[in-house]
């Protein structure tokens, strides 16, 4: 029997539908930001629209994965659903703190795998942000993305979508060494951005670099190692514009990106190797006719699981 968790919006991916009395047993935990900041371009905007598209999507799907072994996730896992973060429209920064305390109150306080659903990119700041005061851990991020995401303001707002990782290369407790920006390509990148990455000494992984590696599995092992290094855990966020866009029609028309499969390889992998959360965000509804790009998102995440299935067996 389907479980819903608002309205006719079904729990993602069949799973429990949970709250704070009922989340025993529970390994991994699916919430949606349903927020959208100020900066969109022409038609790019109804990402809030994204934590219910990708649930109404996922009630198409399994656990079963015959590429990876065969194997079903939900026999090693089992999924809840919490809902949505309750967010102010009018007051970003607000939302941010509402996102800060609903993941330090609901998540990062329980031995859980949380897997946020966005939502804009500007949620991943406040996120993370929950881990470090919640566990007092130095965190390593590796941030899927075609863009930096890391200019200091657009206009007035600090807490703007292409904002975020200029307000976690300020945020103590994150190794700023270990913040691997990972597919970046295209013009829609700003020349300032690679050098705002430098000094803040992060470190820059183009697209062409994974096309052109030779083997996407010692890419991923590299890219694992340079997030992990001096830090207690390793978080990833994940754009879905670090895809091309043949292959994202629910997100921003970037070119030059990621397959599919070499995104669910590199974070399979990942996932073996040991995550503490993750998120997905900017997929838009309103431009995605057949919601493929909201279909994307239960394959990311069984994937990932699968990953953090085999690591929990290691």
């Amino acid at each position: 029997m389907t479980e819903y968790v608002y309205g006719n919006t079904p729990c993602f991916l069949h799973s429990k539908k949970i709250n704070d009395t009922n989340h025993e047993h529970v390994d991994a935990v699916v919430y949606g930001v349903p927020w959208e900041g100020g900066v969109t371009w022409g038609d790019y905007t109804s990402c809030e629209l994204g934590p219910k598209s990708m649930r109404l999507a996922s009630g198409r799907y399994s656990g079963f994965l015959p590429e990876l072994d065969a194997i079903d996730v939900f026999e090693h896992l089992t999924l809840g659903d919490l809902g949505d973060v309750t967010i102010n429209w009018n007051d970003p920064e607000e939302t941010m703190e509402r996102i800060t305390d609903f993941t330090k109150n609901h998540l990062w306080s329980n031995d859980v795998f949380p897997i946020g659903l966005g939502g804009d990119h500007s949620i991943t700041y406040p996120i993370i942000k929950g881990l470090v005061e919640q566990q007092g851990k130095k965190v390593g991020i590796i941030h899927l993305d075609a863009h930096y995401d890391n200019m200091p303001s657009h206009g007035n707002d600090q807490y703007a979508r292409n904002t975020p990782f200029a307000r976690l290369y300020e945020l103590e407790g994150v190794r700023n060494e270990s913040l691997i920006h990972t597919g970046i390509h295209g013009p829609r990148n700003k020349p300032e951005s690679g050098k705002f990455a430098n000094d803040a000494g992060a470190v820059t992984i183009t697209s062409r670099d994974i096309r052109e590696c030779g083997n996407i599995y010692k890419m991923a092992d590299d890219i694992y190692e340079k997030a992990s290094q001096d830090v207690d855990v390793v978080y990833l966020s994940i754009c879905s514009d670090i895809l091309d866009f043949a292959f994202n029609p629910g997100g921003p028309p970037d070119a030059n990106g990621l397959s599919s499969y070499e995104l669910l390889t590199l974070i399979h992998e990942f996932g073996k190797k040991g995550l503490v959360g993750m998120d997905f965000v900017e997929v838009y509804p309103e431009t995605d006719v057949n919601q493929f790009s909201a279909h994307l998102a239960s394959n990311i995440v069984l994937y990932v699981l699968a990953g953090v299935a085999k690591n929990k067996k290691m």
